[in-house]
């Protein structure tokens, strides 16, 4: 059997699949080259575009700046004159701190609403589709939120002030007590977004959040927990926002001797850090899976 070769042109479609097929081989695409962004950008992105959704939509803000200011009016104006703190400090040195803190769990209601906002509109199946860390998103969204907490806490700080509030711990102590709530904060942030995630919608996700509410309540923010049922007392004097309180308490007011809780400022700011770390590490956990999850 003989072979004919073929010496003649070579057909155009024949040359270019060829020539392309040998500069792949030639060019590998280089090992290190990913697509999509990075946990940072995605990060910081994902932050900036929830944050411009509150300046366009002013109800949020306006919220998260005015709860924590009418119950600091009610419980200055209206209970305060029957609460009695005991030893020499005065009621509203004793109930401002307290209200800074429970700021962070009236702030954080939007955050679960706003998480199952975007969950049941599409929002979050967009994102999944993305080439971007899933967990990147979750971070962002709570830095997002974290922010939100401190306008928060810094406007009921001024109204306090307005009210008669006097703190006199000193500017070093005073500044450690607001970064130990602007930590706190981002802590709890994790609780709601969770929330925000396993709530059908928005309504849902307002209504779950009440069940956060009452540690606002059973805690030392508006009395003294000595004042509480004895049932009561453990709980209340050992729940993480009695923690955080009694701590930010004693940097507002220089010591803590003067609230009779038994242990010193080092003791109650190590325990507070303590719970934000466990509370940041659960719910940080639960929330990236759930939304890595999410169909």
């Amino acid at each position: 059997m003989t072979t004919t070769s073929y010496d003649g042109p070579v057909p155009a479609d024949d040359a270019a699949t060829g020539a392309a097929a040998t500069t792949t081989a030639r060019s590998p695409r280089p090992s290190g080259t990913t697509t999509g962004a990075g946990f940072s950008t995605t990060a910081v992105t994902t932050s900036r575009r929830t944050v411009l959704q509150f300046f366009r939509t002013p109800q949020v803000l306006f919220m998260g700046s005015i709860q924590g200011a009418l119950f600091l009016f009610m419980f200055r104006y209206v209970f305060g004159g029957a609460i009695n703190p005991g030893g020499a400090l005065d009621y509203v040195n004793f109930l401002v701190p307290g209200f800074l803190v429970t700021v962070i769990l009236w702030s954080g209601m939007s955050a679960a609403a706003g998480v199952a906002e975007e969950s049941s509109t599409g929002v979050h199946d967009r994102l999944r589709s993305l080439p971007i860390p899933r967990s990147a998103v979750m971070a962002g969204r709570s830095i997002a939120d974290a922010a939100l907490v401190g306008w928060g806490i810094f406007v009921t700080a001024i109204i306090g002030v307005l009210v008669g509030w006097r703190p006199d711990g000193g500017v070093a102590k005073i500044a450690i007590g607001f970064g130990l709530m602007l930590v706190a904060g981002y802590a709890f942030t994790w609780i709601f977004i969770f929330i925000g995630l396993v709530a059908g919608n928005a309504q849902a996700a307002q209504g779950l959040s009440m069940l956060i509410i009452p540690f606002s309540f059973i805690s030392s923010a508006n009395v003294p927990v000595a004042s509480m049922p004895g049932w009561m007392q453990p709980f209340a004097a050992n729940q993480p926002i009695s923690v955080i309180i009694n701590s930010v308490r004693g940097f507002m007011i220089g010591d803590v001797s003067q609230l009779g809780v038994g242990h010193t400022l080092a003791y109650w700011t190590v325990l507070s850090l303590l719970w934000c770390g466990a509370i940041l590490l659960v719910f940080g956990f639960l929330s990236v899976r759930r939304f890595s999850k999410m169909k």
